[in-house]
């Protein structure tokens, strides 16, 4: 992999990703852009414990432009788009209306492909591989920022999910405190830690889903399941099968097999609902330990954190969407429609042949 690191007009950092080493990258950003300006403000909740990203300069973001005004495409001629040059493996650059910026955080965009007609699901293992070691290089760049606490590698795909760009896209954000749903981890992690004398909670659940029926794929180095308690109707979790905290810490025998095993999960997702369905959206969220102070949690380290995966779809059955109502928004009890058993079934029998 080669790494160039340039600047937009309006001075964003944008980086090339590259799986040829002698590829060279100088072309300049001509758009006449005034500097980024936002109004990011994280606003904390005394009644939850949670914060809360106030970002009303989003309200004004590009939404759903035709394909040939797509500003994550290359650059042609006299169209101009966020990526300067004329072709790019992978790139990854400052959002131009980010949720988080200056001591707030920041917000990334990760361009997979050049290709605007592609997903993730079509990519080559040697391009997700590519995928997997840039979400590396920005967890490490990101976390060394002094104000960044947590780092999240996630893409959402679909309209369905509220997707504004259709080119095959994700975005790293970079948080300023450690999010409610990893702190809410960390504090079962830390009570079962005590009520057990020391045993990992992580382990312990890869353990039970390793010896259960909701294994979907199992490789040497990674097993995904459908979880026991699975909040959506196609939910899997993807982890290693040896502990690590975060991506910096995957040994290169798991960064030689996660292209083949999530690809093909990928793959399944557009299958379940049978042929002639359109993609299925979804959801993929990388969950990393943090990289702030842990005193909140008696007992546990970094260490004991697990990374892992977890890839949920919106879509319950053929054109039918689960909607967080009543129960979900109001109250956070989730009710799944679909029995996480079933779904494991499903997701087997669409196997690649």
């Amino acid at each position: 992999m080669k790494k160039t690191s340039t600047r937009l007009a309006d001075g964003r950092e944008l980086i090339y990703y590259d799986l040829r080493d002698d590829t060279v990258r100088d072309a300049v950003d001509r758009r006449p852009l005034d500097r980024t300006v936002t109004t990011s403000e994280i606003r904390h909740d005394v009644l939850l414990g949670d914060s809360v990203a106030i970002a009303s300069h989003r309200q004004g973001r590009t939404y759903h432009p035709p394909a040939d005004q797509c500003p994550l495409c290359p650059s042609e001629g006299d169209r101009l788009s966020e990526i300067p040059d004329s072709s790019y493996d992978a790139v990854v650059f400052e959002n131009r209306f980010p949720s988080l910026a200056g001591d707030s955080g920041r917000c990334e965009v990760v361009c997979f492909t050049s290709d605007h007609n592609a997903s993730f699901a079509d990519l080559t293992e040697e391009q997700a591989r590519l995928v997997l070691d840039a979400w590396t290089d920005r967890t490490s760049e990101l976390s060394s920022l002094p104000f960044v606490e947590q780092v999240f590698c996630f893409e959402n795909r679909g309209a369905e999910i509220g997707v504004t760009l259709q080119h095959p896209h994700g975005q790293i954000y970079a948080y300023p405190f450690t999010t409610p749903r990893t702190a809410l981890m960390l504090r079962s992690l830390a009570a079962h830690k005590d009520a057990t004398g020391g045993e990992n909670l992580f382990d312990a659940v890869v353990e039970r889903e390793l010896a259960g029926e909701r294994v979907v794929l199992e490789g040497e180095h990674w097993v995904a399941f459908v979880p026991y308690a699975a909040h959506w109707p196609y939910e899997i979790h993807l982890y290693p099968k040896r502990r690590v905290p975060d991506l910096l810490a995957l040994d290169e025998e798991a960064r030689s097999e996660f292209p083949k095993v999530y690809l093909e999960l990928l793959r399944r997702f557009d299958r379940i609902f049978g042929e002639g369905e359109p993609p299925t959206p979804y959801i993929a969220a990388w969950h990393q330990a943090p990289f702030g102070q842990l005193e909140d949690f008696e007992g546990v380290v970094r260490e004991d954190f697990a990374l892992h995966l977890e890839l949920f779809t919106i879509r319950r059955t053929s054109g039918k969407l689960k909607f967080l109502a009543g129960s979900e928004s109001g109250m956070n009890v989730f009710i799944n429609d679909v029995p996480p058993e079933r779904a494991a079934e499903r997701l087997r029998e669409v196997a690649s042949s």
